[in-house]
């Protein structure tokens, strides 16, 4: 690991421990806190997703024409700035407007850092350099939620005001940590021969049917699991399965644990099979998941048995993350031609961030009431990955696929380069 991407992996977990100060206790705090009621505090959560959906298509563009970094220094700004605002803000309006500024810069933080590793890594580090992005930002996120909560007083706004100031300055410091990196020189766009500016990278982008079936992929993989930890599933724990705060609280810590301790273990087991069948693999983890889940919550055991299931339900979503980590993003590098990277991990990242808004709005009413089908609907979703990765290995090429390959002199018939690949689909 060179100086570059240990300052990259620095500034990921300096990020993840600034927002895990703030963003478990956002609902409480614009509701109670500031007393500005329930129906605001859930206009916060939405606009940090609007916000988001708005600057990504903008961000892939100003990542591929001026380099990531650049781009990751305005957005860590932005936030700070946000970040601080939100922390003395007293009326709806500034609250809005101040987690408008931190959803933006937090959303266009993701495919700038994503783009960064890329620069400085290879095919064959980069489920690695991945892997220890998804670690640290999980661990980043734990440790500062655990202290968070120490800190934290729901009678004292001056408390809330003190995390958010941690948040800013954690964002601060990574502007200068980050400043300080000398990553490779990618290509930009404007230096890939052949290759159009604007609108164009998009429609080469949309013309990659490998990676148009990613994104559709990704949506599913982002809206059943991701998408329903704080909404669905939680809802559905505390109505059909009656779970505790607490328990809930534990069911998420084990996800987290379950992540910190699998990440390495899994690393050698991903890094030597197929990326599609690895996928495939983890839709059918989460569909035991959900059986899992289904049976807190219909099986009629005792309490006990019904909690000790639910925590299970999360612990086993978090083997399936840890997998994912290190072949999601870096299956999106190699589909990238030359110079777009960033523009392929914005298109992702937006995909990601879609999934996130959709997913609570649909599966937190469905799971608060409809126990079964939402149990059964959830289940067919992630068979629905096993499928829909099963069918992203037809458009791969071997390399693409399974990068170990490339390490060999003799690659399998069709294993052609990826970018020659992606340049002739387009």
């Amino acid at each position: 690991m060179g100086a570059a991407m240990r300052r990259i992996h620095v500034g990921n977990a300096l990020s993840a421990f600034g927002l895990g100060f703030t963003v478990p206790y956002l609902y409480v705090y614009v509701a109670q806190v500031r007393g500005l009621g329930s129906v605001t505090a859930g206009l916060v959560l939405a606009v940090f997703a609007v916000a988001a959906l708005i600057v990504l298509p903008f961000a892939g563009r100003a990542i591929v024409r001026r380099g990531p970094l650049p781009v990751l220094l305005v957005a860590l700004v932005t936030a700070a700035l946000g970040a601080m605002s939100l922390g003395l803000s007293a009326s709806a309006a500034t609250v809005l407007l101040s987690a408008a500024a931190l959803g933006a810069g937090q959303a266009v933080m993701q495919p700038a850092l994503a783009t960064m590793i890329v620069d400085c890594s290879t095919t064959e580090t980069r489920s690695r350099a991945f892997a220890m992005q998804f670690f640290l930002q999980n661990l980043g996120l734990g440790v500062g939620g655990l202290i968070g909560g120490h800190l934290v007083d729901t009678s004292s706004a001056s408390s809330f005001t003190l995390l958010f100031a941690i948040e800013a300055a954690m964002f601060l410091v990574l502007v200068a940590v980050m400043a300080t990196v000398r990553a490779p020189r990618a290509p930009r766009i404007e230096e890939a021969p052949g290759q159009s500016t604007g609108g164009g990278s998009w429609k080469q982008l949309l013309g990659n049917r490998a990676m148009v079936q990613l994104c559709v992929l990704g949506f599913v993989l982002f809206f059943a699991c991701y998408g329903q930890f704080e909404s669905g599933l939680s809802a559905y724990g505390v109505e059909a399965a009656g779970i505790s705060t607490s328990a809930l609280g534990t069911a998420l810590a084990a996800n987290t644990l379950m992540i910190v301790v699998a990440q390495f273990a899994v690393l050698k087991f991903v890094e030597r099979r197929k990326r599609s069948r690895v996928i495939a693999s983890v839709g059918l983890i989460w569909a035991v998941a959900w059986a899992v889940a289904g049976y807190a919550g219909l099986g009629h055991g005792s309490q006990a048995m019904a909690t000790a299931a639910f925590i299970s339900t999360y612990a086993l979503f978090g083997l399936g993350e840890a997998m994912l980590s290190p072949t999601l993003a870096p299956l999106v590098a190699d589909l990238a031609p030359t110079g777009l990277a960033g523009q392929y991990n914005s298109a992702f990242a937006l995909v990601k961030q879609l999934a996130l808004a959709i997913g609570p709005a649909v599966g937190g009413p469905l799971g608060a009431s409809l126990h079964g089908p939402y149990i059964v609907a959830f289940l067919l979703f992630s068979l629905g990955i096993t499928v829909l990765a099963v069918r992203l290995g037809r458009q791969l090429t071997d390399v693409q696929n399974q990068p170990s390959l490339a390490r060999s002199r003799v690659v399998t018939q069709g294993g052609a380069p990826a970018d020659a690949v992606v340049a002739a689909e387009a």
